[in-house]
């Protein structure tokens, strides 16, 4: 019986020894730099942003999810399992149908005023670092009143919005954001324009006369100010908003096109 008991378990042990010499095996090529290299060059390599989602699909989710096994460590397996959902990714956005027509949507246009001339005796790395505060600081604004950034334009940024008051909100939030920043002795100055229209979407750009408006609507305006056609106010309660209407002419906009001086009334 004792005999019976030894050889059952035997072919077990033996089993086990290649097993655990297959996954030190594994652990070793894993953490090794160049397996790591390869797998990083790969990873910048993905048809799109390498940088971790933040978003709340299943993909950006997972990505995630990779990230935090073993993050103290290097490991060639995260790196590809990250490019891998780069690709799923990048997959699932090239069958997402584009849309029919325009999208009703309020166009938010920001600009840095002085910054050109600032910018001619800054150097280049306070120029860089005051663009990179400047850009988060409006993307964190835009994403938390639930706008798109299309897209940065140098020292300003383009963003849409499905709802002109938080469109509104955002940009006066991002003026306040950005007059926090000081670099190299310099304070920045946001102006913002709004418009509401129909632009088409064009891939991930928007394109059409109303985009036109928005960025025209943004020139008009000051430091620290925040402009609006009257059709990004028509939806909204005239008494929660301290409006000032401007005059406003610019080229390629209507002539009768109203445009407002506006402040939140908290």
């Amino acid at each position: 019986m004792n005999d019976e008991r030894r050889d059952d378990s035997a072919p077990d042990v033996v089993s086990a020894r290649p097993l655990h010499r297959a996954g030190e095996l594994l652990a070793r090529t894993d953490e090794s730099q160049a397996a790591v290299r390869a797998a990083q060059i790969a990873r910048r390599l993905a048809p799109v942003d390498c940088r971790l989602p933040s978003g709340d699909r299943t993909s950006d989710r997972v990505a995630r999810l990779l990230n935090d096994v073993r993050p103290d460590r290097p490991s060639a397996i995260r790196e590809l399992g990250l490019a891998s959902v780069a690709v799923w990714q990048s997959l699932i956005e090239r069958r997402r149908p584009d849309p029919a027509g325009p999208i009703p949507a309020t166009i938010l246009f920001t600009d840095l005023v002085g910054f050109s001339s600032w910018a001619l005796r800054a150097g280049d790395d306070q120029v860089l670092e005051l663009l990179t505060a400047v850009n988060a600081a409006c993307e964190e604004v835009i994403r938390a009143h639930g706008g798109q950034v299309v897209k940065t334009l140098g020292d300003g940024t383009m963003a849409v919005f499905l709802d002109p008051g938080e469109a509104i909100a955002a940009a006066h939030e991002a003026v306040g954001a950005v007059s926090a920043i000081v670099v190299g002795g310099f304070r920045p100055a946001l102006r913002a324009g709004l418009h509401t229209g129909t632009p088409r979407a064009v891939g991930s750009d928007f394109l059409g006369v109303d985009v036109n408006i928005a960025a025209r609507v943004c020139d008009a305006a000051g430091g620290g100010e925040v402009y609006a056609s009257e059709s990004a106010l028509d939806q909204l309660d005239p008494d929660d908003y301290v409006l000032r209407r401007k005059r406003f002419r610019a080229k390629g906009v209507p002539r009768e096109l109203q445009v407002f001086r506006v402040v939140p009334r908290y």
